[in-house]
């Protein structure tokens, strides 16, 4: 199997700060949005609670990343405005990290709107700002957690091939 063409690095990273900022308005609305009644509200209302939808809208992003990442919305922006006004890469990364990321982010929010869905009074805010703090330190500091959990996972040997020694 080989190694799938490379991508720029900058293309995730823009994403990522899209996502920070939709990630904290998530988490904002998904803590003025609990109450402690929240467990006995119907199904309906908890439903349509505006951190939920949000974060229903930001799950259904990190999906589209997940499945068809050359059509994302972010990474299609990246390409069509950001990219042509950037001097070309010093050099390109393996795309399967910054998938594989996109599908923690998609897991930790799934999580979170299940929970919700479940009544757990915290469960939303909570999935959404640990989200945003790993989509933060990819934005901020180049730093993607998720890219990072891929390495750690391939070179335990449960995740991919792993990488030969030189």
């Amino acid at each position: 199997m080989s190694t799938p063409a490379g991508i720029d690095p900058r293309g995730p990273r823009f994403a990522a700060t899209i996502t920070t900022a939709l990630l904290l308005v998530a988490t904002f609305l998904g803590l003025v949005g609990t109450s402690p009644d929240a467990p006995s509200a119907p199904l309906g209302q908890r439903a349509l609670d505006p951190g939920f939808l949000l974060a229903v809208v930001i799950a259904a992003l990190f999906l589209w990343s997940v499945v068809s990442p050359s059509t994302a919305p972010w990474g299609a922006v990246f390409r069509r405005f950001v990219k042509p006004r950037l001097s070309p890469p010093s050099e390109l990364e393996d795309p399967r990290p910054p998938r594989f990321a996109q599908g923690v982010g998609l897991f930790v929010v799934s999580v979170g709107l299940v929970l919700h869905l479940l009544g757990i009074p915290w469960a939303l805010p909570i999935a959404t700002a640990a989200a945003f703090i790993a989509a933060f330190l990819n934005a901020v500091f180049s730093l993607c957690l998720g890219c990072q959990l891929y390495l750690l996972l391939q070179r335990a040997g449960l995740l991919g091939r792993s990488a030969t020694t030189a």
